[in-house]
């Protein structure tokens, strides 16, 4: 049976943090001459709930098994999304609840998808928190209240496998919290160091804060309307270099940190990810530059490198409308939409390494084929993959694609066309945030109706949880006694 009062502190824990985090956005209203009061009002009201939550007593030693971890999981998300909807609403910069909603778990899911048609016009500290959504979600606000779980007398390793993303579960210590102090301390250090970039290269501090944010949580929030387009080549190839870093497998970002770079150049995830963007610059480069008839070869490069790793990690970020190139360059731009950055990493999709395991399996099966008495392993950096983890990668590709397919369907039933259902079935499944058809990289989800908002939302927030977390609790395995 599931034991719903360590679920309720947690969340209390949570609801906490994002009250406070709320309120690091007054100082930007007022220094802006803005009306500071949504956003005191909503953090107020978010620790208000975290307090009503931390009331319920839960006996010391208790532990959380997988059904409670699941449970907060996702219970979590969608308390976060209904607290850090509140400034939207009372701010009145999105007055109706299914934009806030959706605004909201775009922002936590690190999407990117808005419904705000002139980002330029609306208030500083709104826009901050916007931003500051997306970097709550971009590693995970689970991973950081693991952290303090020790502090509560609860463990917390079921509740980090439900959240960390991929089929791998590399830790960087023995110890839960440790491992979850030393991602954080990476992410809010490369996080600060592009502030500084972003500021040296011409920001002002107010974009160099929001822009830092959203980049390395993978987002694509920006405060400009035409997004990274607005901004110069050189801030441009900063913002690619650290969209880049910001795909990468955390723990081989700590393991180079460290200076083990022998042990980093093991992960073929790493060099498949390098490898594939180096593939497409090139094939990009040159298309854009010949078929469409430009005449600046180096902006031919910066766009494509450019709209590439924002594709494949996911940010969303946009410099360039990839779908006037040409059809070929916007199919593969559509598929980018599936491919995702390495397991571990703050990008959405499906993750390079589940690809990694379909093809290097896929291709196994040819020699199995011809040896069928043979027992051929498949081994991924160096070690011996487990069936079970074979299995478990062959569902969720199976899952993910069912999933695509029926959403699309619905979508086109609810009145969209053929290309925009792909496109925002794609963009939202993959947390990306452009996708193709009217929502593509140049255009808004504003237009959208409400019920269309709120099942996309839905859509985001499975794709963020990698799947199995929010649909195992619709079978009826998990509600079982035993």
């Amino acid at each position: 049976m599931i034991n719903f009062r360590p679920v309720a502190r947690v969340i209390a824990i949570l609801l906490a943090v994002v009250g406070v985090m709320m309120w690091t956005g007054v100082p930007f209203s007022v220094y802006y001459g803005e009306d500071p009061m949504p956003l005191l009002l909503a953090g107020a009201l978010s620790l208000l709930s975290g307090g009503i939550c931390f009331l319920i007593k839960n006996p010391q030693g208790i532990p959380i098994r997988k059904r409670e971890g699941y449970m907060i999981v996702v219970l979590s998300w969608v308390s976060m999304v209904a607290s850090g909807m509140l400034p939207y609403l009372f701010s009145g910069v999105i007055p109706t609840f299914p934009e806030a909603i959706f605004e909201t778990v775009s922002g936590m899911t690190t999407t990117g998808a808005s419904v705000l048609t002139d980002i330029e016009i609306q208030p500083k500290g709104i826009l901050y928190w916007r931003s500051l959504t997306q970097w709550i979600g971009g590693m995970g606000i689970i991973v950081l209240t693991v952290a303090i779980f020790p502090l509560l007398g609860i463990g917390g390793i079921e509740l980090f496998a439900a959240e960390a993303p991929g089929p791998t579960s590399d830790k960087l210590h023995p110890r839960i919290s440790e491992t979850a102090k030393r991602l954080w301390f990476i992410y809010v250090g490369l996080t600060a160091v592009l502030f500084f970039v972003l500021w040296a290269l011409g920001m002002n501090k107010f974009e160099a804060v929001n822009h830092a944010l959203t980049t390395m949580a993978t987002g694509g929030f920006s405060t400009r309307n035409a997004s990274a387009g607005d901004f110069s080549p050189v801030i441009q190839y900063a913002l690619i270099l650290f969209m880049f870093l910001a795909g990468v497998n955390y723990t081989v970002l700590y393991l180079s940190f460290k200076g083990r770079f022998s042990d980093v150049w093991k992960s073929e995830e790493l060099k498949a990810y390098s490898l594939v963007v180096l593939l497409l610059v090139v094939l990009f480069t040159v298309r854009v530059y010949y078929a469409t008839g430009a005449t600046d070869l180096e902006q031919s490069f910066r766009d494509s490198f450019f709209q590439i790793v924002s594709l494949i990690t996911t940010t969303g970020f946009v410099s360039a409308d990839y779908t006037s190139w040409s059809t070929s360059l916007t199919i593969i731009c559509f598929v980018l939409l599936f491919l995702g950055a390495c397991a571990g990493s703050t990008s959405g999709g499906i993750k390079i390494i589940r690809h990694l395991v379909f093809l290097k399996n896929s291709y196994l099966e040819f020699k199995r084929i011809v040896h069928p008495a043979a027992i051929v392993p498949l081994r991924l950096n160096g070690e011996i993959v487990q069936g079970r983890v074979i299995n478990h990668v062959f569902n969720f590709l199976l899952l993910y694609l069912l999933i695509f397919v029926v959403g699309s369907v619905l979508l086109a039933a609810m009145g969209l066309d053929f290309r925009t259902a792909l496109g925002a079935m794609a963009t939202s499944l993959g947390n990306v945030g452009p996708g193709i058809g009217k929502v593509g990289p140049v255009d808004n989800f504003a237009w959208l109706p409400g019920h269309i908002k709120l099942f996309l939302s839905g859509i985001m927030i499975i794709g963020r949880l990698e799947i199995y977390t929010v649909l195992v609790l619709f079978t009826p395995f998990f509600w079982r006694l035993n």
